[in-house]
């Protein structure tokens, strides 16, 4: 039996499997990455809208939703109920071979309870 270049094969499907893993890898520690930044933009952005509700609610909005965007996410809702405000934000992310994915989160931010 002649086994000469049965090391390349083997070789090559170890070299592949490597590149896998890696790539499996790198996609899972960006959806870690996105959701966290999706949470620290949800956090600041409900931060941001409260501080900005002497104004009305519409402006604790428009405070919300531009921390967001400066943040490299999107304000999917903004709510005010008295002086707390509660947003959800998304951060998208780019999967190998999936395609293109959300990270979501959402805050509240208001007056410390009695």
């Amino acid at each position: 039996m002649n086994d000469r270049g049965s090391a390349t094969v083997v070789g090559a499907f170890v070299a592949m499997a490597l590149v896998v893993v890696t790539a499996l890898v790198v996609s899972v520690g960006a959806a870690v990455a996105a959701r966290h930044q999706a949470q620290s933009a949800a956090d600041m952005a409900a931060l941001a809208g409260a501080a900005a509700l002497t104004g009305g609610s519409e402006a604790g909005c428009a405070a919300a939703t531009a921390s967001a965007e400066r943040m490299n996410a999107v304000l999917d809702d903004c709510t005010v109920e008295e002086w707390d405000v509660q947003v959800r934000v998304r951060v998208p992310i780019a999967l190998l071979r999936v395609g293109q994915r959300d990270a979501s989160a959402s805050a509240r931010a208001g007056p410390a309870g009695e």
